[in-house]
């Protein structure tokens, strides 16, 4: 594990949240944010370790924006902004919720407080559970309730979600966190009316490479090259690909490659009622005594 690399990526992706944290993006499209936080991360000396996730209200997660996305942020609106930074392949993955109304500041504060104190009892040992567990009652305690079925995760080289799932409710299976791994914790908060889970909605503008097995195409083998050189296993925004195919060609590949499943293809995550939902989300690798937090 090149911890050297995961804390020069949390870094970079440190600053451009806490910058995305104060900016005022009412009038903005959800396309300019991407970009400019994209572009941002790449000025900074990482690269993007996914699509920046600008995912509005009721949508939890996994929205990024359309090539020529005219969605605009408005006055009301809660927007979480979810990044990754790169080095190497080592991940930072940090998200902060920014909100236009008022009276859905509590889902804000009451991911971040949950994520600080799930954090605070996290060292080598310390058993998965007992994170949800945190997670869970200090967002009730909050006035909100937790996305049951979102949660932290592992990470690896090239690899995002590596196997390892960090909770946001007490959960009976469980694992002990390890010095020799790095995982992202990020609690999901919606409101009392909400259901307390996510389902998949019909937008997916998100893929990330399977396997580079060949088929009897070469318009979609020459993409497979193309996201083996430039993505390795890490996600991409079809918008990424736009600069060397069309729109219309590309989706087409892109649509033949996920049915033959070299390609997987990320759902939008929809509040189950509708309700908003806030985020918080940082990256950290387990001490003797705590934890290095490398997003801080």
């Amino acid at each position: 594990m090149q911890i050297q690399d995961y804390i020069s990526a949390g870094k970079i992706a440190s600053e451009v949240r806490e910058n995305a944290r104060k900016k005022y993006y009412v009038g903005s499209t959800l396309l300019e944010i991407c970009e400019s936080i994209e572009k941002e991360i790449e000025q900074k000396g990482g690269k993007c370790a996914f699509p920046v996730n600008t995912s509005l209200n009721e949508i939890a997660a996994h929205y990024t924006a359309e090539p020529n996305d005219d969605g605009v942020v408005k006055d009301g609106d809660i927007l979480k902004i979810d990044l990754g930074v790169q080095i190497n392949g080592y991940i930072a993955d940090t998200a902060v919720t920014v909100c236009y109304e008022p009276k859905y500041d509590y889902l804000v504060q009451a991911a971040e407080a949950a994520l600080r104190e799930a954090i605070s009892i996290i060292r080598i040992g310390t058993k998965s559970s007992g994170v949800g567990k945190i997670i869970e009652n200090t967002v009730k305690q909050m006035g909100g309730i937790p996305i049951a079925n979102l949660s932290g995760h592992s990470l690896e080289q090239y690899t995002i979600h590596a196997g390892k799932s960090v909770p946001n409710i007490w959960s009976i299976g469980s694992f002990s966190f390890q010095a020799t791994e790095a995982y992202a914790c990020e609690p999901f908060v919606t409101t009392t009316e909400g259901l307390g889970f996510v389902r998949e909605g019909n937008t997916r503008n998100i893929f990330s490479l399977v396997t580079r097995k060949r088929i009897k195409d070469d318009g979609a083998n020459k993409l497979i090259d193309f996201i083996w050189n430039k993505f390795n296993m890490l996600p991409f925004a079809l918008r990424w690909l736009i600069p060397e195919w069309d729109e219309k060609t590309v989706r087409n590949l892109l649509e033949k490659l996920v049915q033959q499943k070299i390609v997987r293809s990320y759902p939008i995550l929809i509040e189950a009622n509708s309700q908003r939902v806030a985020q918080a989300e940082h990256t950290f690798i387990p001490k003797d005594n705590g934890v290095t937090i490398t997003t801080i």
